[in-house]
């Protein structure tokens, strides 16, 4: 089995750094225009800030950017209050962290929306700015608490099912060309990826041997013209592409960026010195960090898949 990519750290590195580079993102809602232009003012340097004057106008853009960490809105809103809006987003967004803004005594209300976990913290109108600010800053450490926790259990039942699969597929498929697939799309489930290739690989040349797995057909484009494979097939050894700053290699950042991919993950399938297939996890909407244990299991795993492709030749 091929021993692990001495240039792990590197790597690590590179993934570990895509959530650093971002800023938290954050909707705030309020019918009154001034409210909402103070809000943004007040927390536009460190966060996203998306805008919405309405709890339905705010539903919609969740709906557009997906999760936010942390929701502010005002509870007297016309059509729909703030706590009944907040309540609309907790089944598809549970972790994220929801402040009501009010000017008044809606006990009940409030109570409620508080026990059901709905709400988070709620600030009485008018609002000391630097007491919304340590609120919103220990929202977002709980919000990224709770997501580390997530994304752990959801980390740990995507390996469980990662190996479980590799093992049923070696025991089970009728043949290694249709065992291709199934492998391709477990590891993209596994590790979040838009497309997945597995493709064999003889006397150092790719074949027409391949199993793919891509949320979008239209988006697989062929390993043979990919700038990362050179390398990957003379190294025998893990190759990286990271949407810049700080892409490597340099060369490759013109062809990444015309289809559209964000990063690039490329893996020597090895078993016993000979290079058996390659294995292409590619992210087009939005490359997420993995750590060193990640990678070392997407590595691992690969050359069990080797063992695999060795014994059905």
């Amino acid at each position: 089995m091929d021993k692990v990519n001495p240039n792990f750290d590197n790597i690590t590195r590179q993934f570990m750094s895509l959530e650093r580079s971002q800023k938290p993102k954050m909707l705030v809602v309020d019918d009154e225009p001034d409210n909402l232009d103070l809000l943004y003012r007040t927390f536009r340097r460190h966060f996203s800030v998306f805008r919405a004057e309405s709890g339905a106008q705010a539903l919609s853009i969740l709906s557009n950017e997906g999760e936010v960490a942390v929701i502010i809105s005002d509870q007297r809103m016309p059509e729909m209050k703030g706590t009944e809006f907040l309540s609309k987003t907790v089944p598809q967004f549970p972790d994220t962290m929801r402040i009501i803004l009010t000017g008044f005594t809606d006990v009940e209300d409030l109570v409620e929306a508080i026990n059901a976990g709905q709400v988070y913290r709620y600030i009485t109108k008018p609002w000391d700015p630097n007491e919304l600010k340590t609120v919103v800053e220990r929202a977002v450490q709980t919000y990224e608490l709770l997501k580390q926790r997530t994304e752990e259990l959801q980390r740990a039942h995507a390996q469980m099912a990662l190996m479980e699969t590799l093992v049923q597929v070696a025991q089970e498929s009728e043949s290694l060309e249709t065992s291709l697939p199934q492998i391709a799309q477990v590891f993209s489930d596994s590790f979040g990826t838009d497309t997945c290739i597995l493709q064999l690989v003889e006397d150092d040349h790719l074949i027409d041997v391949k199993g793919t797995y891509s949320q979008d057909e239209s988006l697989v484009n062929p390993l043979e013209s990919d700038p990362l494979l050179p390398d990957a097939i003379a190294n025998r050894q893990l190759q990286v592409w990271i949407n810049p700053p700080g892409a490597t290699p340099q060369d490759a950042t013109e062809y990444y960026q015309k289809i559209g991919i964000k990063a690039h993950l490329l893996i020597p399938i090895v078993h016993r010195s000979e290079l058996l297939a390659l294995l292409s996890l590619q992210w087009q909407q939005q490359a997420r960090k993995l750590s060193e244990d990640e990678l070392k299991l997407i590595h691992l795993s690969a050359q069990q898949v080797g063992l695999a492709i060795a014994t059905s030749r």
